[in-house]
Parts: structure tokens; C-alpha cells; sequence
């Protein structure tokens, strides 16, 4: 397969891992500060390849992730659109940022991304009772410097034909 065509493959197979890692099952205590896995892939290729990934492919993750974890049907959609048009706006800026304040963006991101489900979980009558539910951003904001490396090399490797 020629790595002009890897791209078709090998994106959505990102974002596929990342779905995974989104929903498989942790022990109790690590439950809470699972990462934000599919968000954090889609504020990836949304800031490296602005012109093929946004709010349409953010909204078209969040129903995926709505249905995959039973969740009211746009409360992670709406989320995920807000997060990709930020992060295509910001992107020629916040790429050359430090891994670290690359973190602390991302951070901001997760933030504005977990307001929307927030408050969906507060007109449904489920919301948290405890700061846990903000647990994910420090665990994304931790993670952040290792799988912005991980997919720069798999675009370098795989995508230049998008760059």
C-alpha cells in the first residue's frame, strides 16, 4: 500500500484506538482519571491537519461516543464540535507552543468540553457529586506530551500527503 493512500487507514485507526481506550472497563479507583482519549486524538488532528479534520468529524465522535457509552444523544457531540472549531482556530498558535503549555491548552480545551456534558448531567438530574468529575483533565493534561509524540510520528510516518 503506498503511503499516500495510508492516511485513509491509518487516522481513523487512531481514533478507533482511541474509542477503545475511552471505553474499556478500569478498576474503580482509576475510573475517574481515565484521560479523554478521543478528545485529546481529536484536538491532535484538528490542530495538525485543520483543513480535514473539525466540527463535522468532531460532532460525527461525539455521537459515536453519545451511543458507545449510552450517554444522552449530543451531549459529547456538542462538546467535541466546540473543541475541534477551538482547536482549528488556535491551532497555528498553539503548535508552536512547549509540550507543557501545549498541556495546560489542552487543559483549557477539556475544560470547555466537559461544561456542555456537565451540564447535561445536570438537566438529566445525574450530576456529580464529588470534584472527581474533573479528574480527566489533569490525567489528559498529564498524558498530553506522550500522545502529541505518538501522533506526530504517525503522521510523519504515514501522512505526508496530507500535510
Amino acid at each position: 500500500m503506498s503511503d499516500s493512500l495510508a492516511w485513509r487507514w491509518i487516522i481513523p485507526l487512531t481514533f478507533i484506538i482511541a474509542l477503545a481506550l475511552t471505553v474499556v472497563p478500569l478498576p474503580d479507583w482509576a475510573a475517574p482519571w481515565r484521560p479523554e482519549w478521543l478528545a485529546m486524538t481529536l484536538i491532535y488532528w484538528s490542530m495538525a491537519l485543520p483543513r480535514h479534520f473539525g466540527v463535522g468529524v468532531g460532532w460525527g465522535l461525539g455521537l459515536l461516543l453519545d451511543v458507545a457509552k449510552g450517554a444522552v444523544l449530543g451531549q459529547h457531540a456538542l462538546g467535541f464540535a466546540i473543541i475541534a472549531y477551538l482547536s482549528m482556530r488556535l491551532h497555528q498558535r498553539v503548535r508552536v507552543f512547549p509540550l507543557w503549555q501545549q498541556a495546560i491548552t489542552v487543559g483549557l480545551l477539556l475544560a470547555v468540553y466537559l461544561l456542555p456534558v456537565l451540564w447535561v448531567h445536570g438537566m438529566t438530574g445525574q450530576a456529580p457529586g464529588t470534584w472527581l468529575f474533573w479528574a480527566p483533565l489533569v490525567s489528559s493534561m498529564i498524558l498530553w506530551p506522550w500522545l502529541f509524540v505518538l501522533l506526530r510520528d504517525v503522521r510523519r510516518r504515514w501522512c505526508l500527503a496530507l500535510s
